[in-house]
């Protein structure tokens, strides 16, 4: 069976090179028989919650690519509930990036782009991306929207796209401040966003299923911290991916019943599987989630597990019903990404003190600025709370930029180091114990 999957995307790999035009189906073919694999023929090392979620997400990408008229590119935090209620799909390029990968064309991708007269230094997930639209293998879009959140790179991307491409986008200025006049200058954006894209694609929006996507989005998202908290007392086994896919259910899925109905069975499920005794580890940015080392010590392990990253958890905070283009504008700019590194550093410090994980590994992505930039002074802040901190350099989808040697020495420095401390405090506390008995 391997070996028929093998030729297949090695097929696949070799049209899209040679003819990218005939390729697009032969890739979607290919994501729709991964769907079914996902589903009828789940991977035995990880938890059945984690099994539903791979399942769901390979649909999700799989269905929607279908119909070129069901979704709208978007970057990761554009507002999907809004799309939601057009009846229409996010599919984020990043994602979508990372789902290319599965025909090992990123590095093709990239070298496309770059030869075209795209920058070496912006993101490599955009590269990809704007390598495979370039090269005629990904069929346009009627509409993308992005935001000006997180990324230097988005506004760049998705204008090249449109000049290159002819697709039409809305970008998102998301002020810093949570001021009322930012507060009601981005709502104001949302609407006028809305409006648009319903009038140009024939689409009928109505605010009282926003309010309902928004009352699923406020469930959803109490669950998800019940399950953050029951996954620090157990084991649920998982791979690297998994955070991936949590991710992107956390930002292209939420608002919908399905989502909120795994993370319910998520709940439950975990319940069943034993303590968790290992070191639990808050991931800090992107996840490499090729990576052939940080998944040998991460994929189903009993002794190390990611609790949960600053992507899937940047906004805590509960969206109002009543008056919905304004929390969504609350959403965009309280976010985790928005705003200064410092504001980061806090909520994360926030995040530190509720999941009170044993470790921190701090990925920074090759090429992105904000991350290479603010991981020391979120080590400073880590190193005041007495949580170790790792910062690993690599890149989060061109493994042309990823040097697993160095990756592998460091993080088995690291985690040999916690080991020994908490060794130690476990010897220092038995000696208390007994000095105690002992009076």
């Amino acid at each position: 069976m391997a070996n028929v999957v093998d030729l297949y995307i090695d097929y696949v790999k070799k049209q899209a090179i040679s003819q990218p035009e005939k390729s697009w189906d032969k890739m979607v073919l290919g994501f729709q028989a991964n769907k079914l694999k996902t589903k009828l023929l789940p991977k035995k090392d990880i938890s059945k919650g984690y099994q539903k979620l791979e399942s769901m997400m390979m649909s999700f990408v799989a269905d929607a690519l279908l119909k070129e008229e069901s979704y709208v590119w978007g970057n990761i935090f554009a507002p999907c509930e809004i799309m939601e209620c057009l009846g229409l799909h996010t599919l984020s390029i990043e994602c979508l990036s990372c789902y290319l990968t599965g025909y090992h064309l990123e590095d093709y991708f990239i070298d496309f782009s770059q030869n075209s007269g795209i920058a070496p230094t912006l993101c490599s997930y955009h590269k990809t991306f704007v390598g495979a639209a370039d090269s005629g293998v990904i069929p346009n879009p009627a509409y993308a929207v992005t935001t000006s959140l997180s990324c230097d790179g988005n506004l760049n991307t998705f204008r090249y796209l449109e000049k290159k491409k002819g697709v039409p986008f809305t970008l998102l200025d998301i002020p810093y401040e949570a001021d009322e006049a930012s507060v009601e200058y981005l709502a104001d954006q949302l609407k006028e966003m809305t409006m648009k894209m319903a009038d140009r694609l024939g689409k009928k929006f109505e605010e009282d299923k926003l309010k309902e996507v928004l009352r699923i989005e406020n469930e959803t998202r109490q669950e998800l911290k019940r399950f953050f908290q029951l996954q620090k007392e157990h084991f649920y086994p998982g791979e690297l991916i998994s955070q991936l896919y949590l991710m992107m259910g956390t930002h292209l899925l939420m608002g919908r019943k399905d989502f909120l109905e795994l993370i319910r069975f998520m709940n439950e499920d975990i319940r069943t599987y034993p303590k968790f005794e290992g070191k639990r580890i808050l991931w800090v940015h992107l996840l490499p989630f090729y990576q052939e080392t940080l998944r040998s010590y991460f994929n189903s392990s009993p002794d190390y597990q990611i609790l949960a990253s600053d992507i899937i958890m940047d906004f805590g905070g509960t969206l109002d019903t009543e008056e919905p283009f304004r929390a969504l504008a609350q959403k965009l700019i309280q976010n985790i990404f928005n705003g200064s590194y410092e504001h980061k550093a806090d909520i994360l410090c926030g995040l530190a003190d509720e999941l009170k994980p044993d470790a921190v590994i701090h990925f920074c992505h090759w090429g992105c600025k904000q991350a290479s930039g603010g991981s020391i002074l979120l080590n400073e802040r880590m190193q005041e709370k007495n949580i170790p901190m790792l910062i690993l350099d690599g890149d989060g989808i061109d493994k042309r930029n990823s040097h697993d040697g160095q990756i592998k020495t460091r993080l088995e420095a690291f985690l040999e180091m916690i080991q020994t401390e908490s060794k130690k405090q476990t010897q220092i506390r038995k000696a208390e114990e007994m000095e105690g008995t002992a009076c």
